[in-house]
């Protein structure tokens, strides 16, 4: 298997932020990995995240552990859940695509608007539209009580820029990075027409590729699929990267 460049774990960083038993929990998974020990290290890893000590490196760690035991699927899966934490982790978005490549994973394309708003994330744009919105009031009173058409030009430019921003923040909410992202964690995972073993398969997905979870029915899910194709997965086959 090839060796990961940036397959080396993240301690003082994540261990700041890790406090009392998490952080003596935390370095032991370090050392665990260290030693090679992947599968206790994913354990105590994994207790962590269960106990909500979440941080990018905690995932980043994990994923690097479940790569060297060549579970792509939750590989990626927590290299994801890293990036959601924070967007611009460098050895975590080099990790995914090396993982990426490993897996033959398939991704879900972003859509024309998505492909636009790449400038800025979810959190960017909320700020953005909050901080115009209330600009725009401001405007808007100060055009009341003084008149000035500088005043109710700004305030509408303020309100147009806090519009734009709400749309951006629907469309990534609802992109192929919003909330209903998940990973298949199960290998060669068939999604189907219908909610049946026996129906129609539509596409065998790898371990590791993208989904959009749309809706849920008892043990299945309807997701958006790659290739811009739609169906249900045993529930069980994938995991939100939004925990």
């Amino acid at each position: 298997m090839r060796i990961l460049p940036g397959l080396s774990l993240v301690l003082w960083l994540s261990a700041a932020a890790l406090i009392a038993q998490p952080a003596t929990q935390f370095a032991k998974a370090n050392q665990e990995y260290a030693a090679g020990d992947f599968k206790a290290a994913i354990t105590d890893y994994e207790e962590l995240v269960r106990s909500a000590a979440d941080t990018p490196n905690l995932f980043y760690n994990l994923g690097n552990a479940y790569f060297r035991k060549k579970d792509f699927g939750h590989a990626i899966l927590n290299y994801e859940r890293a990036l959601a934490l924070d967007p611009r982790h460098p050895e975590a978005q080099a990790n995914l695509r090396l993982a990426r490549d490993e897996a033959r994973a398939l991704e879900l394309l972003p859509n024309r608007w998505e492909q636009g708003l790449t400038f800025a994330d979810s959190n960017q744009f909320a700020i953005s539209a909050g901080i115009a919105f209330w600009l725009g009031v401001f405007g808007i009173a100060f055009f009341v009580f003084n008149r000035r058409r500088i005043a109710l030009a700004l305030a509408i430019l303020a309100i147009l820029i806090s519009g734009y921003s709400i749309f951006a923040l629907s469309e990534l909410e609802h992109g192929k990075n919003g909330g209903g992202l998940a990973i298949v964690t199960k290998d060669n995972s068939e999604a189907r027409i219908a909610t049946a073993d026996t129906a129609n398969r539509v596409l065998v997905l790898p371990a590791g590729s993208e989904i959009q979870i749309a809706s849920r029915r008892g043990d299945w899910i309807y997701a958006t699929l790659p290739n811009n194709l739609r169906g249900w997965l045993p529930a069980n086959s994938a995991e939100p990267v939004r925990m």
